[in-house]
């Protein structure tokens, strides 16, 4: 069985719990001068555009967005706009209660840990102040890099900076973005996460055929990688016969 030295996991609806837009983006859309419905409606429609960074900085990207939703703002309604939209992304995101632990745990064993995730410019804005930022070795954002998952830049990237080949790292998601089938593409080895609150998930473009290791619980993880260190000589007969047809941990 492969013997891992990394884990790099999704963000949103993996280390956090279910995200959903929250009421805090109701004053975003007033600042803009358009509806709650339309501004939902054009950042559903336009996440990859930008998400890879490719309509220029949080000023920038808010200001293609009022066209997309044909309003106007003033110069300073934007940069108010902003400000908000920072504050809303930040108050959907709360990390589950056993990230914390899960990174502290595989760090414990000896592995890195890193996220990869597609997002717009807020994630890298305030990720390090998240309780789990000390815990991670490296961090990739779709809007940095210019790509969004599946595309095998993200994963490879990653794997740049903690110099290892890609056979040598786990890939935890949820399973948005094609992220699962992008990092086996990649070379690595995937599992999905799927936590019950995942039901009410706002994702795009989802792992729906995945077939893999499937993990009920971010923690999960911790058993999967001490599985897979283990020669599979020594390994327990079900588990070495059906690695990928069983959530880890039952």
């Amino acid at each position: 069985m492969p013997r891992f030295q990394a884990v790099l996991f999704d963000f949103f609806g993996t280390l956090t719990t279910s995200v959903q837009r929250g009421a805090a983006h109701h004053g975003t859309a007033e600042l803009l001068g358009c509806t709650s419905d339309v501004l939902a409606e054009v950042l559903d429609r336009t996440f990859y555009q930008r998400a890879t960074g490719q309509l220029g900085n949080a000023e920038a990207t808010l200001r293609w967005v009022c066209a997309q939703a044909g309003v106007r703002p003033s110069d300073s309604a934007v940069r108010a706009a902003v400000a908000s939209r920072h504050r809303a992304v930040r108050a959907d995101t709360q990390l589950r209660p056993d990230a914390v632990s899960t990174l502290a745990a595989l760090r414990h064993l000896g592995l890195r840990t890193g996220v990869i995730s597609d997002c717009t410019h807020e994630l890298p804005a305030f990720l390090p102040q998240l309780a789990i930022a000390p815990l991670l070795d490296v961090r990739v954002f779709s809007v940095q890099v210019g790509r969004c998952k599946p595309d095998p830049a993200l994963y490879l990237a990653a794997c740049r900076r903690l110099g290892l080949a890609p056979q040598d790292c786990l890939y935890v998601g949820d399973g948005g973005s094609q992220e699962l089938t992008g990092a086996e593409r990649a070379g690595m080895t995937a599992a999905r996460l799927a936590e019950p609150d995942l039901v009410e998930h706002m994702v795009f473009n989802a792992d729906l055929d995945w077939r893999g290791p499937v993990l009920g619980a971010l923690h999960e993880v911790v058993d999967l990688v001490r599985l897979a260190t283990v020669p599979a000589d020594e390994a327990a007969p079900e588990v070495a016969a059906r690695p990928d047809t069983a959530p880890v941990g039952g």
